[in-house]
């Protein structure tokens, strides 16, 4: 009979403890501290130094793309900023300028959308640094009925949807949707 008690408390526990906290799934785990790649919605700001005329806030369309003085259309989308940077040198090198200096920045990141159990669901601007927590509380907070522990996050991943649970501390990205779930009980 202990036995018996004993191994059913040890099931218990792991059963309890596993619905304690739902750790990050899959890929949303590799990419928590990934780069920022650009997409479509973003501002950038790119000069060209010593060049005034094609220095300027360029508007990502929505096939992914800017759209420069000289060298025309430039993808990028899922690309860093270094990378952008990089891109835009080698296009102006070939041509225009001899030895381009650029310099690439998010000016305006592209929105994040939270849905479910929160007072105020919609879409809202990202702010560097961003948790699910902090986009909850952008949202007006929690319903009396949210999951509070956890929520399930949308993320594009190299031109992929992926989807995962996340705890409340997982870091928030533009573009991102966040959905809070309804508790058991």
């Amino acid at each position: 009979m202990r036995r018996m008690a004993a191994a059913l408390s040890v099931i218990l526990a792991t059963l309890v403890s596993g619905c304690a906290t739902r750790p990050y799934q899959g890929e949303l785990a590799a990419v928590a501290e990934h780069p920022y790649a650009v997409g479509s919605g973003d501002r950038l700001r790119i000069i060209v130094f010593g060049q005034d005329s094609l220095s300027n806030s360029y508007s990502v369309d929505a096939s992914g793309q800017i759209s420069m003085p000289l060298i025309g259309l430039v993808p990028v989308n899922g690309m860093t900023t270094e990378q952008i940077q990089r891109a835009v040198e080698s296009r102006l090198r070939s041509g225009f300028l001899r030895e381009p200096r650029v310099s690439c920045e998010v000016e305006a990141y592209r929105p994040f959308f939270i849905l479910g159990e929160v007072t105020n669901a919609g879409q809202y601007p990202y702010v560097n640094g961003m948790t699910v927590q902090t986009a909850v509380a952008i949202a007006g907070g929690y319903t009396p009925r949210a999951a509070q522990a956890w929520a399930r996050m949308t993320r594009v991943i190299d031109g992929r949807q992926v989807i995962g649970d996340v705890d409340m501390t997982y870091p928030v990205q533009p573009g991102d949707t966040i959905q809070i779930r309804e508790r058991f009980f």
